[in-house]
């Protein structure tokens, strides 16, 4: 053991004859373990709540979305020109609809860039849903019920029901609802729901909207409030027939890639494959107000919570500066005795050290326990009609530790120069004057 660091362990483990200097510097301790602690949970509570929203929104969207700008660019080519057989998908039951927007050139061009895992085509409209129990307005998103299931969470792990039999050969169509929606308007699987959409014919009664009746088949929840009271699914076919749209017409089509977060370079890929007049849009961009929000509030709480370990660290001046004042006698001898300035002044910086050290450990078991604890057990509730989510999601970050260990014991270093100068610069021979 190095001779500063023995002398530095002997000031902080000896019984001091003022034992207000010890209180202060076990207050230091305290106060670097509770910023340390406070850091490592809300840091912890803010990854998971990041990652929640991230899975959440890629339960229920596409990674990458593939749109035109030019009204038919999606419409599949005359049959004459096909270069390759039709795909036909047909639900359970063998509805025997051929989806005609399967065949379009696109929808295999998109399959084939690199990346891509699965593409399905969509269509987007906006119509008014109507039960006995209401009205409401809706977003209804006619898909391939196969390939939609396979590459979209969402409808996997549906609440009820199940989207194999969004299609059947008679009756209704089917139409997946949110339990929101459900809740509000009392819906279950066998329901029957009427949809209408502004397309429509004029006879000689004036202008009648489309009308479709449709079947409840299953209900999902997504976890955003939005989602789940605003958003249905139906069949593509029905969804082209409530909107008077032609066979084939689609609003865009929706891509799957084997990783998420490389959805910006595959989203680039796919664009430059198909070109003019088709775009493609990425779930990142889409929601990067959202995750900007979430890193500014991050960033923001950790500034705040490193005023917490400022807070000790100021102790740590403090409780060094009144060491110094003690321990001047001792400083002299031991410089009289051959101590260099800088022996002294490693001695002191090893002492705010060490009480560093111990604040941020403390502070480690503390913040990992508490957050473990909350992964446990969830005892915080949110409600979950404001939140994307019921309770609070705890990731904890090795990386987050690793920045949060540096700032602390950096700043304990910096609160360790001053008092450490100060007893470096005594003079031993004035120092003694009056002894």
């Amino acid at each position: 053991m190095s001779f500063p660091l023995f002398i530095a362990k002997r000031y902080l483990t000896a019984r001091s004859k003022r034992s207000f200097i010890s209180i202060i510097s076990l207050m230091s301790v305290a106060g670097v373990a509770i910023g340390v602690a406070a850091l490592v949970i809300v840091m912890s509570v803010y990854n998971g709540v990041t990652e929640e929203m991230r899975e959440k929104i890629l339960g229920a969207n596409p990674h990458v979305l593939v749109l035109a700008s030019q009204p038919g660019a999606f419409d599949p080519l005359p049959a004459a020109e096909h270069a390759e057989p039709s795909l036909t998908v047909e639900g359970e039951g063998g509805s025997g609809q051929n989806a005609e927007s399967a065949v379009t050139p696109v929808l295999r061009r998109v399959q084939n860039v690199p990346g891509v895992h699965s593409a399905t085509p969509f269509l987007y409209a906006e119509v008014l849903l109507s039960t006995p129990y209401g009205a409401t307005g809706l977003v209804v998103r006619g898909i391939d019920p196969r390939q939609a299931a396979e590459a979209m969470p969402l409808l996997r792990e549906l609440q009820q029901g199940s989207v194999d039999n969004l299609e059947k050969m008679s009756g209704p169509a089917g139409i997946l609802v949110g339990h929101e929606l459900a809740s509000r308007f009392k819906l279950r699987v066998g329901s029957r729901v009427n949809l209408m959409s502004p397309a429509g014919q004029r006879t000689t009664a004036g202008f009648v909207p489309k009308l479709k009746s449709f079947r409840v088949e299953g209900i999902f929840k997504s976890g955003m409030s939005d989602f789940d009271s605003r958003l249905a699914y139906v069949p593509l076919a029905a969804a082209q027939e409530l909107m008077g749209y032609p066979a084939g017409r689609i609003s865009g089509i929706e891509a799957f890639i084997d990783d998420p977060y490389q959805a910006k370079e595959v989203g680039a890929a796919v664009a430059a494959e198909l070109g003019w007049p088709f775009y493609a849009r990425n779930w990142i961009d889409m929601n990067a107000n959202l995750f900007a929000a979430l890193q500014l509030e991050r960033f923001g709480m950790f500034i705040v919570l490193v005023m917490v370990i400022l807070v000790g660290s100021f102790s740590i001046i403090t409780s060094l500066v009144m060491l110094v004042m003690e321990k001047t006698k001792d400083i002299a001898i031991l410089m009289s005795m051959g101590a260099t300035a800088r022996d002294v002044r490693r001695i002191f910086m090893l002492q705010g050290a060490i009480i560093g050290a111990v604040g941020t450990s403390i502070g480690y078991v503390l913040g990992i326990i508490l957050a473990l604890l909350l992964k446990k057990y969830q005892f915080i509730e949110l409600p979950p009609d404001v939140y994307m989510m019921d309770t609070l999601p705890v990731i904890i970050d090795p990386l987050d530790l690793a920045v949060i260990g540096a700032v602390s014991m950096l700043m304990c270093y910096l609160a360790t120069i001053y008092p450490a100068r100060k007893a470096a610069g005594l003079v031993p021979a004035e120092a003694l004057r009056y002894e």
